[in-house]
């Protein structure tokens, strides 16, 4: 099995990746890794929710509440999300987008889209000490399905275009890291006969 030292040596790849999962799946933890191993720019979901927070001078707390009131916050950190999906994916150099909604806002732009998962009660121990409770976390995971239902009609339990579902409760970080490596290594795209069609979302 790869150590950690082993394992953070250069990735070579030109690859779109995007990386989504509930919170809690490890997958802040995941694209930092891959973004200093590959060494390309690496952008979140939640750096341009902060982002937007900051444009409107409004806290977090403040900005989640209006997106719960209406769409616009929610459209409005989509459009910028698939804006970077759009220059990315035709830019023919590595990049890593990671959201909820990140396989789907890039498409058939992203190369390699991952979802990463694990059970709610390891979940729950991993946000322990952050700002978000559980009983946050559950609220929110349900509020976010149902507007992106609505807003797109989006199934979030739709996960069949996603070439990689990794439950990340079954191995350590490095070995999840090690597990995505490995794909990236030994993809070779003239042996890539298809990726799973995504359903093209307009925002």
């Amino acid at each position: 099995m790869a150590s950690f030292e082993t394992s953070t040596a250069e990735i070579e790849t030109s690859l779109f990746i995007t990386v989504s999962g509930p919170p809690g799946c490890g997958a802040t933890t995941l694209c930092e890794r891959l973004a200093d191993a590959i060494g390309c720019p690496y952008v979140s979901g939640g750096d341009i929710f902060r982002e937007l927070a900051e444009d409107r001078e409004m806290s977090l707390n403040q900005l989640t509440a209006k997106a719960e009131e209406s769409d616009e916050i929610d459209r409005a950190l989509d459009q910028r999300l698939q804006q970077i999906a759009e220059k990315w994916g035709t830019a023919n150099k590595p990049f890593i987008l990671e959201s909820r909604l990140a396989g789907w806002l890039a498409g058939e732009r992203a190369d390699l889209r991952i979802w990463l998962d694990a059970p709610e009660s390891v979940r729950l121990e991993r946000i322990e000490g952050r700002l978000e409770t559980e009983a946050e976390m559950r609220v929110r995971e349900v509020s976010e399905a149902g507007r992106y239902q609505s807003y797109y009609d989006i199934d979030l339990n739709d996960r069949e275009f996603y070439d990689l579902h990794i439950n990340t409760a079954r191995w350590g970080k490095d070995s999840v890291f090690a597990l995505v490596r490995a794909a990236l290594e030994e993809y070779e795209p003239e042996l890539d006969e298809g990726a799973f069609a995504t359903p093209a979302m307009d925002v």
